[in-house]
């Protein structure tokens, strides 16, 4: 490995280098001189476990859009083949195996996400997606320990942290996940002959996967390529990056609505704003370090842009300023907006009356019955804009409001709309 340098001639590794986003990198010197040559190919691989990607995986998208804008071509790989196995890196035990109809629901959610961030195409720089089961599924298992099983140290491979964690915590590692690091390795090896591929990038917990990946094809292809990591993002206060007490923050508008995208940037922690307009907009250099010297009640400017941008690139303009819209009548003028997150309640339902606590879950604000509860009990749960008396308060007609709706609340900042039909 070898350490980045402030004499960089690329465009692509300039800017990821001002923005902050690489950690480490297998040969520096060499991945400049090469992509400041000509345009290259490099990939990111994405675990096929849900049927959207979320925050969490923003960094390495973002990474693609960079490199695909500085004329690189990206190349997306989708892990149909290796999410059958499941990677061991940063878990502490084995995931659920999925069926081949899992894994082709998960393809086509997230492939709309990259719809959005990168340009596909023909072209050079156009970006392809391609499907690791394509030549997993073909191998044979005799036929690929003899050719390519003896180029692997078990010895090595248990000394990455990915490994070594799993073991000095003394959670399982089957045999089954150990053949990870060997398939990764060889997706590198296929990219490399089929798209002259040079570079795999990913997260820092992915180092191990990606020097196995460059040891491999230059073995076997005799060709030399690069491997480069992003740093593991946490927030100022030390949570995962893309990670709320409500779960997962979702890239796709099927999980998560684009309002409640802007608002989880918008809440962004203050000492975080300056370096989240770095990895998650485009905005120059300039424009962010003067956002980022606002201070006092000046620093929720700064927010606002970076949710507009940020929602911009995963949504799309008119639903940022939409959800900006909304936020500022919610916020600034007090007024219920439409474009709230809605959900619909049979009238018949609230004749009844429903617990308060129960509906405050079926909208999302809360996870479960008993977080709600907590909610109602701290006095952070409000049906329009008055709170929640008790835990045992039901919510019927006369709550609704002369359109048929009712406000609900959690906290000053997370809102939704409940809707009689």
């Amino acid at each position: 490995m070898t350490s980045l340098n402030s004499n960089l001639k690329s465009d692509f590794l300039q800017e990821m280098t001002r923005r902050g986003f690489i950690h480490q990198c297998t040969d520096t010197e060499g991945l400049d001189a090469l992509s400041a040559k000509s345009p290259i190919a490099a990939y990111i691989g994405f675990d096929l476990t849900a049927d959207s990607l979320h925050v969490g995986s923003l960094v390495q998208i973002m990474m693609l859009r960079a490199l695909q804008r500085a004329g690189h071509k990206p190349i997306v790989l989708m892990g149909g083949g290796t999410s059958k196995v499941g990677d061991p890196s940063g878990k502490d035990d084995q995931r659920r195996l999925l069926t081949t109809e899992d894994i082709a629901k998960n393809v086509a959610g997230i492939q709309r996400i990259f719809a959005q961030f990168l340009t596909f195409g023909d072209g050079p720089s156009d970006a392809v997606m391609v499907n690791n089961a394509d030549w997993l599924e073909k191998l044979n298992y005799i036929d690929f320990l003899r050719d390519f099983g003896r180029h692997f140290s078990v010895n090595r491979m248990l000394g990455f942290d990915s490994v070594k964690l799993r073991l000095d915590r003394e959670q399982p590692l089957s045999f089954l996940e150990f053949n990870y690091m060997v398939l990764q390795a060889y997706d590198f090896l296929e990219l490399n002959q089929r798209f002259d591929c040079m570079l795999q990038m990913g997260g820092s917990d992915q180092w191990g996967n990606i020097v196995n990946g460059v040891d491999l094809t230059r073995r076997i292809n005799q060709s030399t390529v690069y491997g480069l990591t992003t740093p593991l993002l946490t927030t100022s206060s030390g949570t995962k990056m893309g990670k709320t007490a409500d779960g997962a923050v979702w890239l796709n508008e099927e999980r998560l609505s684009a309002y409640d995208y802007w608002q989880f940037w918008r809440n962004t922690e203050d000492a975080d704003v300056g370096r989240f307009l770095r990895l998650f907009t485009e905005l120059p250099e300039d424009e962010i370090a003067r956002l980022e010297k606002l201070d006092g009640s000046e620093i929720n400017d700064a927010k606002k842009v970076l949710a507009a941008e940020a929602t911009a690139l995963c949504r799309g303009r008119d639903q940022a300023e939409k959800a900006m819209e909304t936020a500022r009548k919610t916020f600034e003028e007090g007024v219920l907006a439409s474009d709230l997150p809605t959900t619909e309640i049979q009238r018949s339902l609230l004749d009844a009356g429903i617990p308060a606590y129960e509906l405050l879950r079926q909208v999302g604000l809360a996870a479960s019955n008993g977080e709600a509860r907590r909610l109602i009990k701290g006095g952070g749960g409000r049906i329009n804009d008055v709170a929640i008396p008790s835990e045992n308060h039901t919510i019927g007609l006369s709550d609704l409001n002369a359109e048929g709706v009712v406000k609900l609340s959690a906290g000053k900042k997370r809102h939704a709309l409940v809707k009689a039909v």
